[in-house]
């Protein structure tokens, strides 16, 4: 996954659809699969990862192909590199860099995604998990952590990533955090 320079991925209402719209997507570019399951509400995600030409072509072919089954999509070119880990929820923080806390609350999981690159993106954060629809109702979920200025900057900024999509739920900047609000990740 170290060439992977964009994201992209669709969210869709049918299970069997989604299958058929991942076979098309790897078979229509050269991309790494990162998520593709079923989630919350009997949708189906996928997120594929690779070069943006190849991203772009992968969802346009899943756009093409899924007509009415598509609740959401976004395609990411040259994603912020603290999404991957947040994505794969391999995160770890040191007690140190646990500082204020960020949470933005999304209806989809494509939209958590958009987010949290556009959260990296605008101050210097660091994102500890990005979680996508399972669990959650089909929801997605941004945590993030830094000063109380970068929380609240990275916090503003996945907001109006998500407001543009009208998906969001909620935004929250805790500044200083209970230590067990971080239990999984210290």
């Amino acid at each position: 996954m170290a060439t992977a320079k964009s994201i992209g991925a669709i969210e869709l209402s049918s299970v069997g659809i989604g299958y058929q719209i991942q076979d098309d997507m790897l078979k229509a570019a050269s991309v790494d699969l990162l998520i593709a399951r079923t989630i919350c509400s009997g949708k189906y995600l996928i997120v594929v990862g690779g070069s943006v030409s190849d991203v772009q072509s992968a969802i346009d072919t899943g756009l093409n192909n899924a007509n009415e089954a598509i609740i959401d999509y976004m395609m990411l070119p040259n994603v912020h590199d603290g999404v991957f880990p947040a994505l794969g929820q391999s995160v770890a923080l040191a007690p140190e860099d646990a500082g204020a806390m960020g949470i933005v609350e999304t209806f989809s999981g494509t939209s958590a995604l958009a987010g949290a690159d556009a959260a990296a993106k605008a101050a210097r954060i660091t994102l500890f998990r990005i979680h996508v629809a399972m669990a959650l109702g089909g929801k997605g979920l941004i945590m993030m952590t830094g000063s109380v200025a970068d929380v609240r900057a990275g916090v503003q900024a996945a907001t109006e990533a998500v407001r543009e999509r009208g998906l969001l739920v909620s935004e929250i900047v805790i500044p200083r955090p209970a230590p067990e609000l971080f239990g999984d990740y210290l």
